[in-house]
């Protein structure tokens, strides 16, 4: 997932910014060398696709490309005419190719594979829901155990016995001495969030929140919900940041900042499109956002290859919006993802994409493939870990490419808690609460760190939070014995690095109760 650092590799000197930078040939803003004109466009018919074309950030070029993309048979849904990037639909099969060749376009290429109609988020397995029973019956438990709260301590919520998560990076002291502020606000780009959620609506900041599914963003009242209650991904990642501490259900790690819903997920597939994913990052730096969580990577394609003309231009989209975001002053996190893989390896193997039609296994390097928006530059990316602290069996991880970890749950690493369960517990649609557990949940705990930080500091830059989220955080090395978490026998994963940095937790793990002192 997700400053203005260079990603250390351990057989790769050039830093990803300026690797993304050769690889795209141009900086936004720059001039370039290009054909003078399209091809005149073919009328041929095919499915309707989205697209992203790049350009020049001059008014006169955008123009131009607009109306290229008119005589090319394709329809432009808004131009971010601030980053050079434009978001199109066209039924012409040959649409990509012939904005490729038109003078000023840098990169551009379609955002999926499959039909535009009337996820790929990183939580890993199905929820387990609270009944309303389960609920009452741990409040009548929190209250008749209430005790006179200890110097330096906080009253718990009602299901905070279950929150192990909390306990593990100091969420629960910290909030005793700063909750967090609440001109800090957290955008949940992801798939909607219940603002209405008893604890959520208290610390819900409806003026910067959206929908931007489509590319282009509708701030109608309401429109950043989840399309329904099985998009439960959103809520659920809003309360592990900012539940507030009002005597109701959970507590989130920064209870006391804001929180708001950036919609991209299809209301249909649930994926999430690069054509969603820029107009959130846009929309998060225009409207004051200080921190962004990106529980998710872009669909339709884990990895993005740069020797791909679509894939090609997503990268080249993706990354212009979240560097927009960073100029701006917006520090965005993102999830390392489910697959237990070496992001850091000379060699993966995709066998999920594009996951809007039928994947077709694939070998991708890593160092020319990437997964947005964890691997682009100035993103941090936060691995996942249990309540002993260990990698979760599923995190993937990397030397070089792992920023930090943070509490994601495991099922094999089990809590003395009253529900025993060693997932995440936090907020679902419709006042529910659940357990989930993913890098999906380890994100939004770093997100809330990053919060309170941003609340001790409020002029330090995203680069600056960052280092200081790495600086205090609290790395317990690699294993020292063989990585087995199912006790199968066999060796799951590889750590490499030291005591101060290595794969599998990068930095560290965050440390709340640090961030406020």
């Amino acid at each position: 997932m997700l400053h203005l650092r260079s990603r250390r590799r351990s057989v790769l000197t050039v830093p990803l910014g300026l690797a993304l930078t050769a690889a795209l040939g141009v900086l936004p803003g720059t001039a370039s060398a290009a054909p003078a004109a399209a091809p005149a466009a073919v009328t041929a018919e095919g499915p309707s696709l989205a697209y992203v074309v790049n350009t020049r950030t001059d008014h006169r070029t955008v123009e131009s490309v607009r109306q290229a993309i008119a005589r090319a048979d394709g329809t432009v849904v808004i131009a971010y005419e601030k980053i050079g990037v434009i978001v199109a639909r066209s039924s012409n099969p040959d649409f990509g190719q012939h904005m490729r060749a038109v003078r000023g376009v840098q990169s551009a290429g379609a955002t999926r594979t499959a039909p535009l109609s009337a996820a790929g988020t990183t939580d890993e397995g199905a929820p387990e829901y609270l009944s309303a029973a389960e609920v009452a019956k741990a409040g009548q438990a929190s209250a008749k155990s209430a005790k006179p709260g200890k110097p330096g301590t906080v009253p718990a919520e009602p299901l905070e016995a279950d929150q192990w998560d909390l306990r593990a990076i100091g969420a629960d002291k910290a909030a005793a001495i700063n909750p967090g502020s609440r001109k800090v606000t957290v955008a949940v780009i992801d798939t909607g969030v219940d603002d209405t959620h008893p604890d959520l609506a208290p610390n819900f900041s409806a003026e910067q929140s959206a929908n931007c599914v489509g590319g282009k963003p509708d701030t109608s009242p309401g429109a950043w919900r989840p399309a329904n209650p099985d998009h439960y991904h959103g809520t659920h990642v809003a309360g592990e940041i900012a539940a507030a501490r009002n005597g109701t259900g959970v507590a989130g790690v920064a209870p006391g900042v804001k929180v708001s819903g950036i919609k991209v997920a299809d209301p249909v597939s649930e994926l999430f499109y690069p054509e969603a994913v820029v107009c959130a990052f846009v929309f998060a730096a225009d409207h004051g956002v200080e921190i962004t969580n990106n529980s998710y990577y872009v669909d339709p394609w884990m990895y993005n290859c740069m020797d791909d003309p679509d894939q090609r231009a997503i990268v080249d989209a993706v990354d212009r919006a979240q560097q927009y975001a960073q100029r701006k002053g917006t520090l965005s996190l993102a999830s390392a993802g489910n697959s237990n893989h070496d992001l850091d390896a000379k060699s993966i193997l995709d066998k999920s994409s594009p996951n809007d039609t039928t994947p077709v296994d694939r070998t991708i390097d890593p160092r020319k493939c990437f997964d947005l928006p964890t691997q682009l530059p100035g993103v941090v990316t936060v691995s996942a870990t249990g309540v002993q602290g260990i990698k979760s069996y599923y995190s993937s991880y990397g030397e070089g490419v792992i920023d930090i970890a943070a509490p994601g749950g495991d099922k094999y690493q089990i809590p003395d808690t009253p529900s025993k369960n060693g997932r995440i517990l936090s907020t679902m649609p419709g006042g529910q609460y659940g357990f989930l557990q993913g890098t999906s949940m380890a994100s939004p705990h770093a997100a809330g760190v990053a919060a309170l930080l941003k609340s001790t500091h409020p002029w330090a830059s995203p680069a600056q939070l960052q280092a200081l989220m790495k600086a205090q955080a609290d790395n317990p090395g690699c294993p020292t014995e063989p990585y087995d978490p199912d006790g199968n026998g066999t060796v799951d994963s590889f750590c490499k690095g030291g005591k101060r940095v290595n794969g599998f937790y990068g930095f560290g793990v965050v440390n709340a109760l640090a961030a406020v002192k």
